[in-house]
């Protein structure tokens, strides 16, 4: 942006403490210590709602509302009695940015609690239980869908513009890059919301000319050294960033590389995973920001990181029996009382980027093999990729296994 605008109000609670500071900027003619303030202001407030490593962002505009995910699978009812707190009693609209577990895990829960004017989606392929069973609630109970696509507009109300500008009609090919991204102006201030939405989905927006200028970034990717790059930072010149993670989790999100570059914009940086729920209001001219009033998230480890999604180990047949995203393996097991045939099988990972063929080989009944990434020589309990690099996204990924004729036989999600 140009300039921040003219009044700049930023306040911070912290948790525990019923004392607030409110930092006041604007042009460059400012100068003094900032003034002390308490109270939230203006009739848009952006809730981004602790719910450890996921998103979950709650929008309300005089009596208007709309969520935008609901973090993990067993994060739903924290998200449902936060809306309780806020005395929510509807939902005008509901956006899944995209099928994996940490932003759509929860929002079954919420879905079947609350009516729903409006459920907008990404639309991409997503093979599990969780996306399956979420969209199949939403037809059941007949709400509106709408399948995003760049240069729609999501009409919650008159004074508020809000702009889809990710996916594109023809998508990038994978579930992070086509993660829905959303562009809201009030007044003179503007929210960007960046889902999972990392390097290639920055490029594809700037490429095509989109006004990414903000005054609210929530950073995509739970800040993945993948995502917010110099240049899309540079274009976007946040005053406020909001990182929504989970403290300790597995994928060492925050990435330090993502947090330089948000700080070399100046921008200030909030974490939800030290910071708690962060709240960022406006009239249209001044931000407030109010952080740490909010309890923490109150969830096992194994709740906050990408839990796994996978068929049900079966009392019979082959199946996906564990995935190591860091280590390059798959393990396949059979739980037949004869053998199986694997020859001609395949495993591929998500959007089918990367497939694997099994050589002729056979599984003998009650044994596992594992599948290497990397080179190496074949065993019976062993097999090996050839692959030069990482075919397995640590950030999370999808392994599909399916016999000879491509019907899909199990799947695992990490």
């Amino acid at each position: 942006m140009s300039s921040i605008p003219a009044r700049y109000l930023i306040c911070i609670a912290l948790c525990a403490c019923t004392i607030a500071c409110l930092f006041t900027a604007g042009c460059s003619g400012l100068s003094g210590q900032p003034e002390i303030g308490s109270d939230l202001s203006g009739d848009l407030v952006v809730h981004f709602i602790d719910v450890g490593q996921g998103d979950s962002i709650l929008i309300e505009f005089r009596d208007k509302t709309m969520l935008i995910d609901a973090g993990e699978r067993g994060m739903g009812e924290r998200v449902i009695a936060y809306l309780e707190e806020r005395n929510v009693e509807k939902l005008d609209v509901v956006v899944a940015t995209h099928a994996h577990s940490d932003h759509i895990g929860g929002l079954a829960d919420v879905v079947a609690a609350y009516p729903v004017g409006r459920f907008v989606d990404a639309a991409q392929p997503h093979p599990t239980a969780t996306y399956e069973n979420l969209l199949v609630l939403v037809e059941d109970r007949g709400i509106p869908y709408t399948a995003a696509e760049r240069g729609q507009e999501i009409a919650l109300d008159p004074d508020l513009e809000i702009l889809i500008l990710n996916p594109t009609p023809q998508p990038l090919g994978d579930i992070n890059e086509d993660s829905v991204v959303l562009k809201m102006t009030y007044g003179e201030i503007s929210y960007l919301f960046t889902s999972d939405a990392g390097n290639p989905a920055e490029e594809s927006m700037a490429a095509a000319g989109l006004d990414l200028d903000a005054d609210v970034l929530k950073v995509g990717h739970h800040a993945s050294r993948y995502a917010s790059s110099a240049e899309f930072l540079s274009a976007v010149s946040p005053a406020i960033s909001v990182i929504p993670v989970g403290e300790g989790n597995d994928y060492g999100h925050p990435h330090e590389e993502a947090v330089e570059r948000l700080e070399a914009t100046g921008s200030r940086i909030y974490r939800t995973d030290l910071d708690g729920t962060v709240i960022v209001a406006t009239d249209g001219t001044a931000l407030t920001v109010a952080a740490g009033g909010a309890p923490a998230a109150t969830v096992t480890a194994g709740a906050t990181t990408a839990a796994p999604t996978t068929t049900p180990a079966p009392a019979s047949g082959v199946y996906i029996a564990d995935l190591d995203l860091q280590e390059e393996w798959i393990a396949v097991a059979n739980a037949d009382e004869t053998a199986v045939n694997l020859t001609g099988w395949t495993i591929t990972d998500e959007g089918t980027r990367n497939t694997y063929t099994f050589p002729v080989f056979t599984l003998d009944a009650g044994a596992d093999v594992t599948v290497h990434s990397g080179a190496g020589n074949d065993t019976a309990t062993d097999l090996y990729w050839g692959r030069g690099g990482a075919v397995w996204n640590n950030d999370g990924d999808l392994a599909t296994l399916a016999d000879a004729n491509g019907t899909v036989v199990s799947t695992l999600e990490r």
